[in-house]
């Protein structure tokens, strides 16, 4: 086959060591190949780049494992090498022949002759905005979750608060709980902490207040609301970062806030995901393909079997982008789920709960 790349290099990488295999031109025009094993420490890949410098090494190749390729993709990149991400799925090896040295040397192999075909990295900007919009997401999760667990409790305990509020962990709602963990069970007493509308509900408070809210309630209870408090600190400070990175790419997070049912939280998930240079995609099908929202082809013997899209990194993108929003000629909202669950055969979402306990 033909040689496009004649000094190229592919690595295994893995949690304590990587593997190197480099193919370089040799004598009387055959390839010559050197393996060697480095240290999965920072100053071992320093190593690896001087030595790959030092045999004119241009084009490297390294599998998507998890978070290790980052580290020695980092520092390869700061050495100016031409650098190559793949799906390990696509470059598989012969079964029963798999060694961390075979996978080295059929990387670069693979890389000489021009058979791989590169993942989409974005650059570091938008790779920091993705971890920090996926930390938020599952903060945001967790603190939803905790505030399902307080009514729970409180429905253990007898206690119908959020019966009557239409959101159990607003301000009124939670000075009642800090009075119940307080040792307050005067259901009178609690009623008067309502405020501004509720205080019209006094009596059907009074009643929903009635119940069996021993200690061990307590305890639980102020455990979940100072942790639902916590996460709350969290994602406001992660919200202030994520604005901090978002400065450049405001422009585009402007446009696409314009879209109907893309806010601004979900318009930053889809520069976070996706970046905001679309020349990295040649069209907009590329784009659709590589975010998991346009099914693969699983054609045999003229039965189409299930061209599932897959998950991964970018399968990711495609759940993330979760939004609600208004049609302009429709007076309904449009959901649009991001996974399965637990939702009717017509796939929109359950209505929310009466605790008003939901994501922001």
């Amino acid at each position: 086959m033909d040689v496009v790349v004649s000094r190229c290099a592919g690595i295994d990488i893995g949690k304590t060591e990587v593997v190197v295999c480099l193919r370089v031109p040799g004598t009387r025009r055959k390839r010559v190949s050197e393996v060697r094993t480095f240290r999965a420490f920072t100053g071992e890949i320093v190593r690896l780049a001087a030595w790959l410098t030092e045999h004119r090494v241009t084009h490297v190749v390294m599998e998507a494992t998890g978070q290790y390729w980052k580290p020695v993709w980092d520092v390869l990149a700061e050495c100016g090498f031409e650098l190559m991400l793949v799906n390990a799925r696509h470059v598989k090896i012969v079964p029963g022949r798999k060694t961390d040295v075979a996978d080295a040397a059929w990387l670069a192999e693979l890389l000489e002759h021009g058979l791989l075909r590169g993942s989409f990295v974005p650059p570091r900007v938008i790779r920091e905005l993705r971890d920090l919009t996926r930390y938020r997401k599952r903060l945001v999760q967790t603190h939803t979750s905790e505030g399902q667990r307080i009514a729970k409790i409180l429905e253990d305990a007898g206690i119908k608060l959020d019966s009557v509020i239409s959101h159990l962990l607003g301000v009124s709602g939670r000075a009642m709980l800090r009075s119940l963990i307080a040792g307050q069970r005067d259901a009178d007493q609690l009623a008067e902490l309502a405020r501004g509308r509720l205080r019209t509900k006094i009596p059907a408070l009074t009643a929903a207040l009635e119940g069996r809210f021993h200690q061990h309630h307590a305890v639980t209870i102020a455990l979940a609301l100072d942790h639902f408090e916590y996460l709350e600190r969290m994602v406001v400070r992660l919200d202030e970062r994520i604005d901090e990175l978002m400065v450049e790419h405001a422009v585009a997070r402007d446009r696409l806030d314009t879209i109907p049912g893309v806010g601004k939280r979900a318009a930053e998930v889809i520069i976070a995901e996706i970046g905001a240079d679309m020349n990295v995609f040649p069209t907009a099908g590329h784009l659709a393909s590589w975010a998991r929202l346009c099914p693969g082809n699983n054609i045999t013997g003229g039965k189409r079997k299930s061209g599932s899209t897959g998950g991964g990194t970018a399968g990711y993108a495609k759940h993330s982008w979760n939004v609600r929003g208004r049609h302009p000629g429709r007076r309904t909202p449009i959901w649009r789920p991001s996974s399965g669950g637990s939702r009717g055969g017509s796939g929109r979402r359950k209505p929310r709960s009466r605790s008003g306990i939901r994501s922001w």
